[in-house]
């Protein structure tokens, strides 16, 4: 950017920056939106019931999960290619809006619920986030290349964009994805998508040429001498990339792409690209270990080419990463584990003043932070509406659809009524597995199971048919003795969601596609009760976002203080309260049998932990690149730090699937210890490692 046009883009403040860094805040803002209103859905879409409330595809825990981690491991691969096509070819702008247009045709795609429009939305976005994730902070940094004291304010800004979208878009897509269909979620996040896009292609006069297709230079003179003598313009020794090198990282390209690609297909479509076994293990993990393997003598062979401090650092940085796969392992259950625990397991019902005052918290929840970035919005109008008219009507657009989403739904939430239900069911007895009498509660009362009756069963001459009633929420209002259907609420047999009339055809005639009984039992209203709310499954998803924002001041007071500990000692920290939030949940798990809930307590601290951990941690990542690896291999070191997260995010999703077999197996409360236990463990081993990290960083703070 030359000077005039610097001094100009300066001049246009909001919030003491540059009114060009609001552009991106809405823009980073509107693509998180996009991308965790999607993610909360994808894993409880797949295994959500085919005959339920709000059908989904019914597919076991661990093929979506397989799914869902190669989706998640990709997207943390992608941005390596795509950063370097926007630094080598068509720059950091352009890039973003390819990557997004890419991003909304995978919405679209999504939407259409079809499973070959399912794989290719998943797809398009793993592309699309390529072009899209590593450029906009580009655009960032090169905004602030001049001005490196004012960086770490517009980095704080910038990250608050990306928490406001993933707050409202988990939120609001849930909301729409679970109360009205799973297409309207995935669609509402396409919108945002595109709507995003274009307010940043129209804001172009506000950034002059930053970001735009890099010019070539040629080197001066003093650096091409550096070179010749095998020093960097950093004075740091030259370490090209051999042809091993090449290939190696070529091969285990490949055998990392393969291995993604080959788990979901192997399991999903009985497609297994490795179809061998070796050493007790099946093919396709014998090839990753083999990958992994070629990848560990690749670094190896590239640090040892270096002086003793610098090939310290590096390993000292290794070890970070190596740690960090533990860390988004057991983080990362938020995608797929916690989905389905929040669905299946916790009690989200209430009722009467425990439903007000949720109300009341949701209300606040949601307006409050609504209002504070629509205000943000208005200074950004006032400032730039002469430069940028249509960027700014297409994003006062944008809010207005927010503004009516959020007052529909709380409107909807705080007119949900309660009422009984009476219906008919076949009793059967409670068979206690080990005895093989029947089972008894604690007071020595037989128990009993009820399988209600659909309007396709026979009845049969040996069954015992009894009276039952249910209690069901609606929007509607009923009267007493009105006849009513009731359909399986989700994947548990003992919670049932009212049909309306008008949907009833759309619900058999589905039934009728699957070859499947409708599920629809015939009922009748008993009482009317008070007001009652459900919370949605994606509502627990917007803690992590919402703890952040309230926590993230006092870290950083923290983490400025003379108190701020050891790179090492916040790993260990990190690692070990969010281990904590996975205590409580298999405290909270500990006993409960099929049929039984849990208080959403649990749930709630669990992702309290979940978070605190999450920000003792992460201000030692990625900042930790440019202190401790030197400049030529500042690329190939992210990358490294992008694979520890992507086999993290591959390894929650793996893990997250088995969730059904070890409860079934063992308990739910066992399959939460695991992810207690082993990331206490690494905490543990790291904080040991702390003498020697300080040793191997050679001051580095």
């Amino acid at each position: 950017m030359d000077s005039k046009t610097r001094s100009e883009f300066f001049e246009t403040k909001v919030l003491g920056h540059p009114a060009g860094l609001m552009v991106l805040f809405f823009t980073e803002m509107w693509e998180r939106f996009s991308f965790y209103g999607m993610r909360v859905l994808l894993v409880n879409f797949l295994t959500m019931a085919a005959i339920s409330y709000n059908p989904g595809w019914e597919w076991s825990a661990e093929n979506a999960g397989a799914l869902f981690g190669t989706y998640a491991g990709l997207l943390y691969l992608t941005p390596i290619v795509g950063g370097l096509i926007a630094d080598k070819y068509i720059g950091y702008r352009w890039a973003v809006v390819v990557g997004s247009i890419i991003m909304t045709l995978g919405h679209a795609s999504m939407a259409l619920e079809t499973e070959f429009s399912l794989y290719l939305g998943l797809a398009l976005l793993v592309i699309g986030t390529g072009f899209f994730k590593p450029n906009m902070t580009s655009i960032v940094s090169e905004m602030y290349k001049d001005l490196p004291e004012k960086k770490d304010g517009a980095y704080t800004i910038f990250y608050m964009g990306v928490n406001a979208g993933a707050f409202f878009g988990m939120m609001l897509c849930g909301y729409l994805a679970e109360r009205v269909g799973w297409s309207w979620g995935f669609g509402l996040a396409g919108i945002f998508m595109l709507l995003g896009t274009l307010q940043f292609w129209l804001a172009k006069p506000l950034f002059g040429d930053i970001g735009e297709i890099p010019s070539k230079t040629e080197r001066s003179e003093e650096d091409e001498a550096a070179a010749a003598n095998g020093i960097s313009v950093d004075g740091d020794k030259l370490n090209p990339f051999t042809s091993l090198d090449k290939i190696l990282v070529v091969i285990c390209s490949i055998i990392g792409f393969g291995y993604l690609i080959n788990d979901p297909m192997s399991k999903i479509g009985g497609i297994n690209m490795f179809d061998f076994q070796a050493f007790g293990m099946a093919g396709q993990y014998v090839a990753v270990l083999f990958g992994l393997a070629l990848f560990l003598f690749l670094v190896i062979s590239r640090i040892i080419r270096y002086d003793r401090i610098v090939r310290d650092r590096m390993i000292a940085f290794i070890i970070f990463a190596f740690f960090t796969v533990f860390f988004w392992m057991s983080f990362e259950q938020g995608a797929s584990s916690l989905v389905i625990f929040a669905r299946d397991n916790v009690n989200r019902s209430l009722t009467g003043g425990a439903a007000t005052m949720f109300n009341i918290v949701n209300l606040l929840l949601t307006i409050v932070p609504l209002l504070i970035i629509s205000y943000v919005l208005f200074l950004l109008w006032k400032q730039t509406f002469k430069k940028i008219p249509n960027s700014n009507i297409v994003l006062v657009a944008c809010f207005a659809v927010v503004w009516g989403i959020v007052i529909w739904m709380i409107n909807r939430d705080m007119n949900t009524v309660a009422y009984d239900v009476n219906y008919q069911a076949i009793e059967t007895p409670q068979m206690d597995e080990k005895s093989g009498q029947q089972a008894k509660d604690d007071d020595g009362k037989l128990l009993f199971n009820y399988t209600a009756i659909t309007e396709n069963y026979q009845v049969q001459p040996g069954d015992k048919v009894v009276a039952q009633t249910k209690e069901v929420s609606t929007i509607d209002e009923l009267t007493v003795g009105q006849k009513v259907s009731l359909i399986k609420k989700d994947n548990g047999a003992t919670e049932y969601a009212l049909i309306g009339e008008s949907d009833l055809e759309r619900y058999k005639k589905h039934a009728e596609e699957l070859k499947q009984d409708n599920g629809l039992v015939p009922g009748e209203i008993a009482v009317i009760k008070s007001s009652q709310v459900e919370i949605t499954v994606s509502w627990f998803s917007i803690l992590n976002s919402f703890f952040i924002i309230a926590f993230a001041s006092m870290f950083s007071r923290w983490w400025d203080s003379k108190y701020n500990p050891d790179a090492a000692v916040k790993y260990a920290l990190g690692l070990v309260i969010m281990a904590l939030g996975f205590g409580f949940l298999a405290w909270g798990a500990y006993g409960i049998t099929e049929g039984v809930k849990v208080s959403m307590f649990w749930l709630i601290i669990a992702y309290l932990f979940h978070t605190l951990g999450e920000l003792c941690l992460s201000p030692v990542g990625l900042s930790y690149v440019s202190k401790l690896v030197p400049p030529r291999m500042i690329a190939f070191m992210f990358g490294m730090w992008y694979l520890a997260i992507a086999i993290g995010n591959k390894l929650a999703a793996v893990l997250g699937g088995q969730i059904e077999n070890i409860t079934e197996e063992y308990s739910l409360s066992t399959f939460f210890l695991i992810f207690t236990i082993v990331p206490t463990v690494a905490g543990g081993l790291i904080l040991l490692l702390n003498p020697l990290l300080k040793k191997l960083m050679h001051g580095v703070k």
